[in-house]
């Protein structure tokens, strides 16, 4: 077979099975642009994937320098997401990376996962693993997660709606380390130290590129086992695999039905609008918009009286903000989980509801259930888009 020297991917479409404009056209949403991050950028970006959108709200540090290899020392206190984006720009100008600086639990709306065609977690927390394959199986989206502990390491991949689960796996220990982050009003507790795990780039590298492989075959429809664990112990040399058992009661076995599209941006569209756009009938019908993240409205002190206003979800407030400035006791959340049309707060942008922008939300019409896609912001997320 003749093969085109200046062909980048000529190597690659030697693979039978290969499909290099599949990989142009894909979406790929990366969780994550730690140690495992790195890997999986690299990877996706050699072999020409498309698009890219990496979410990740933490900086560079001088111990990320061992185990990235896409940061160097001269970016130490930069965004972790933006300087990935910009070396896999260099490295590949094919691939179009999108960088969002932020958490994937309040700032990531579930269009995005939705036009991913697959979501690879590089995440080093149980709260973070959940809320992403909740957002996945609510979207059908197959997602890639992985973890690594000093030369061992695991792969898990999940193919939503039909096998096991993230959460399936979890046991009751595992929910009760998520419960430890919240402090007695379910505020975050930022004072409990993050875990710092011992890792080393071999294993970042071994669990990385098992991630993007295990994505690759997805991305060209080749049969992957749902619901598996791949478990590597570098120690022994040994690689097992295990299957999880599907729950059928399991709260992440949420599937949402296709989206009403409309072209409405969560900065500019206030509840009032939104229940406008879904039922511009005469009269008041009973409409409820549904929050997928508890809003913290105010922060009250029971101690001095006093109160704050916060409008921010649940999981952005931090426990040292509770304590009453005043007094120094711990305030208490007024929180709430639904919009209605007689609403204090019914004026209030969605952005200011804690909805994060290319959302797809829930509101009820009486009893019918209508999920919104706020097709408005997707130009602005995946800004490198054609659509």
């Amino acid at each position: 077979m003749w093969i085109d020297d200046d062909d980048r991917y000529a190597r690659l479409r030697l693979i039978p099975w290969w499909d290099q404009q599949r990989l142009m056209n894909a979406r790929v949403l990366v969780v994550g642009a730690g140690a495992l991050g790195n890997e999986v950028l690299k990877n996706l970006a050699l072999v020409g994937v498309g698009r890219i959108y990496v979410v990740d709200f933490d900086r560079i540090e001088t111990a990320n320098l061992t185990r990235s290899v896409l940061f160097r020392a001269r970016d130490q206190g930069r965004r972790k997401a933006e300087v990935a984006a910009e070396t896999i720009r260099d490295l590949n100008p094919d691939v179009k990376v999108i960088a969002c600086y932020g958490n994937v639990m309040t700032d990531v709306g579930l269009g995005v996962f939705r036009n991913a065609d697959v979501t690879i977690g590089c995440l080093d927390n149980r709260e973070a693993r959940l809320w992403v394959n909740r957002c996945c199986w609510k979207t059908g989206t197959p997602w890639v997660d992985g973890g690594i502990q000093e030369i061992n390491g695991v792969v898990k991949v999940f193919t939503p709606p039909s096998s096991a689960c993230y959460e399936c796996a979890m046991t009751e220990n595992d929910y009760r380390l998520i419960n430890l982050r919240y402090s007695c009003p379910m505020l975050r507790n930022e004072d409990l130290a993050a875990g710092r795990v011992a890792t080393t780039p071999t294993i970042a590298s071994m669990i990385g590129g098992w991630q993007a492989q295990e994505a690759l075959k997805i991305l060209h429809g080749i049969p992957v086992e749902g619901g598996e664990a791949l478990v590597y112990n570098g120690i022994a040399n040994r690689f097992y695999r295990t299957q999880f058992q599907r729950r059928e009661d399991c709260l992440s076995h949420e599937t949402y039905p296709d989206p009403l599209e409309l072209p409405l941006r969560a900065a500019q569209t206030t509840a009032r609008q939104l229940f406008a756009a879904i039922d511009d009938a005469p009269g008041d019908v009973p409409m409820r918009l549904c929050l997928d993240r508890d809003l913290v409205v105010h922060l009250s002190c029971e101690s001095c009286g006093t109160t704050e206003t916060v409008m921010q979800p649940l999981v952005a407030v931090s426990n040292q903000r509770g304590i009453c400035p005043q007094c120094g006791e711990l305030r208490q959340p007024q929180r709430t989980h639904q919009i209605t049309r007689d609403s204090d707060l019914v004026d209030n942008t969605l952005s200011q509801l804690g909805i994060p922008p290319y959302d797809l939300v829930r509101v009820y019409r009486e009893d019918q259930l209508h999920v919104v896609a706020l097709t408005g912001d997707r130009s602005d997320i995946w800004s490198l888009s054609t659509e």
